[in-house]
């Protein structure tokens, strides 16, 4: 498993996280599975939320076992003080640990919703307390959403977040001012040495209104070997990347380590060859600049 520096943290981690919503409504044999085969194929970094459903249940029980192997972050949806210092407590005692690596602001996709987590009692308070207490040792901001890069951007310029995770792909870096933002973004993230992280990276587009859901994914993501082969490639190019977040089902996990495993044998070419002639292929986030 390739592993990458987590910028200023100085992490090693595995290029995949991973991503703890796959546990969110499975089984705890399920999820027992899908992290036995993380930690077999060599990844070392698991990033969960309070708001995963079950997900930071599902992976307590594994703590006492990994706790020192990984890299454990997790994440708060809260916007107070308050309330985020709450749910913080309330992840470490499902998630059976004393402490976290990482603490993210969760779901900041545009400046409202930043100048929530930042203003005087907002969610920020909570994090920074956290840290001072040592029960985080890092803190980060996550977003989903057309205007994810410009708002960690002006997130960046408010506070020095340790990482950033946003959204990347194939089709989102075709839109043109998601291109210019994305790579201001990137910029920044190297210049105040913080880690960059990437989510949506085998997003195929919205689910169709009338179309069967196959995977727990809240968009249709990619199954195709060859285009998540493509899918991962695209990402991975970017050694301004320390990683990316595998898909929010765990039948896709053996999927996404296969293409990680053949990094390095297509070429940028042919990355884009395949990419650019898939003939559905959509933002995730449709019209709309965030989810919940």
């Amino acid at each position: 498993m390739q592993e990458r520096k987590m910028g200023r943290i100085g992490h090693l981690s595995s290029v995949i996280m991973f991503g703890g919503a796959k546990l969110g409504q499975v089984t705890q044999e399920e999820a027992d599975q899908s992290i036995a085969f993380a930690l077999e194929q060599g990844i070392n970094h698991f990033d969960t939320a309070a708001s995963y459903g079950d997900a930071e249940i599902r992976m307590g029980p594994w703590m006492n076992r990994i706790r020192q192997q990984i890299f454990l972050a997790s994440k708060t949806g809260e916007r107070t003080k308050l309330k985020a210092k709450e749910e913080i407590y309330r992840s470490l005692e499902r998630l059976q640990v004393d402490h976290l690596d990482l603490i993210q602001l969760h779901a900041v996709g545009n400046i409202a919703e930043l100048d929530k987590c930042t203003c005087k009692g907002g969610a920020l308070e909570a994090l920074l307390e956290a840290k001072a207490e040592g029960i985080v040792k890092a803190i980060g901001i996550t977003g989903h959403g057309h205007e994810a890069p410009a708002t960690h951007l002006e997130a960046l310029r408010r506070f020095p977040f340790d990482t950033v995770l946003a959204p990347l792909n194939y089709y989102l870096y075709s839109m043109p001012q998601y291109r210019e933002e994305f790579d201001l973004l990137a910029e920044e993230v190297n210049r105040q040495g913080a880690a960059l992280r990437v989510i949506k990276a085998i997003a195929k587009g919205p689910w169709g209104v009338e179309q069967q859901r196959t995977y727990t994914t809240w968009y249709e993501p990619f199954d195709e070997l060859k285009i998540i082969d493509a899918c991962v490639h695209f990402v991975l190019f970017r050694k301004d990347i320390a990683g990316f977040a595998s898909a929010g089902d765990i039948r896709l996990l053996p999927k996404i380590v296969d293409a990680v495993s053949r990094f390095g044998e297509m070429n940028e070419a042919e990355v884009n060859d395949i990419l650019s002639k898939i003939p559905v292929y959509a933002s995730p986030f449709g019209a709309a600049t965030s989810i919940d």
